[in-house]
């Protein structure tokens, strides 16, 4: 594999990619799905960016305050609602202040509520960024739509300023406009977030789009759609289960019929060509899940999608 080096609009050289470990579960029930950044460390991927020519920052993941649970009571339906909130605003500010100082932050997860801190971060200093969101799930539940009350659900309906607001959560500022967010991917959507969808306008490739159109035409039209001229910032969100359960096995919530390999790594690929890449999120590797060949096989797609995020390339 080799890098290409793309000239960046927004991230000077020498290029910096910070890694922000987040070892982080409680948006979701599953145990285990905070090892996943541990993993892709241990796995060399800071090695592995050094190779593609980035500085990489890496200080140690981040050290989450435990609550106990009999603290964090639900709100509503909401699970662990101050916990979640407590971290993502921890994340927020790693993030922004990363971002602040022309690095790139890669976030590696944990679970996907954690993009409720990364996307406000990255909005904190790029207000007209776009976000690309990459998974099987539209995590786009309110409080009214939610059936588990697991906040890995709800990222962007937080994000969007949409449902029911929580003193808890009023940090969180709804900076993410419908017209700025994209999806690619999609096949399990509950009927409260179709609707959310529809109401909102928001546009969204589903896996029926990939196999009708192929994977170079949805990512240029997704594109097309929140960056029609290639200028703006994108936070690129890529939860590992957007991938087919045969490529990824080992994540939370498998869905049968996701992206193959290469159509996951291509779309990082193509975001890392436009020159706009300003953020990344890898989530939801759950080491647990699996057995450990299915385990090293998803670590490793994990690295490999990063890799191809920030200019590996076949040739």
């Amino acid at each position: 594999m080799s890098s290409q080096s793309s000239i960046s609009r927004f991230i000077p050289n020498p290029k910096t990619v910070a890694i922000v470990g987040c070892p982080f579960r409680a948006g979701q029930a599953k145990l285990g799905v905070d090892n996943g950044p541990i993993h892709l460390v241990e796995a060399g991927l800071p090695r592995q960016l050094e190779e593609l020519g980035w500085k990489v920052h890496f200080d140690g993941h981040h050290q989450f305050e435990e609550i106990a649970t009999e603290n964090d009571p639900p709100i509503g339906k909401l699970k662990n609602p101050r916990f979640v909130s407590r971290v993502c605003k921890a994340v927020a500010k790693a993030v922004g202040d990363h971002a602040k100082k022309g690095q790139l932050p890669l976030t590696l997860g944990g679970d996907h509520s954690l993009a409720m801190g990364t996307i406000s971060g990255t909005l904190d200093q790029y207000p007209d960024a776009c976000v690309v969101w990459v998974d099987a799930h539209a995590d786009i539940n309110t409080a009214d739509t939610t059936d588990s009350g697991n906040l890995h659900g709800m990222p962007l309906s937080f994000l969007l300023g949409l449902g029911e607001k929580f003193e808890e959560f009023s940090w969180i500022k709804p900076v993410l406009k419908p017209e700025r967010l994209v999806y690619i991917g999609l096949r399990d959507v509950d009927a409260g977030e179709k609707r959310i969808l529809r109401e909102n306008g928001i546009k969204a490739f589903s896996m029926h789009e990939v196999d009708k159109y192929g994977i170079g035409k949805v990512v240029e039209m997704a594109l097309d759609h929140v960056n029609p001229k290639r200028e703006r910032p994108i936070h690129l969100s890529f939860d590992v289960d957007a991938l087919d359960p045969s490529v990824a096995p080992s994540t939370g919530t498998p869905v049968r019929g996701g992206l193959t390999f290469r159509e996951g790594h291509y779309i990082c690929e193509a975001m890392y060509e436009t020159g706009c890449l300003v953020a990344l999120d890898i989530m939801e590797v759950n080491p647990s899940l699996a057995d450990p060949e299915a385990v090293k096989q998803t670590v490793a797609v994990g690295c490999s999608l990063a890799r191809s995020a920030l200019g590996e390339t076949l040739l």
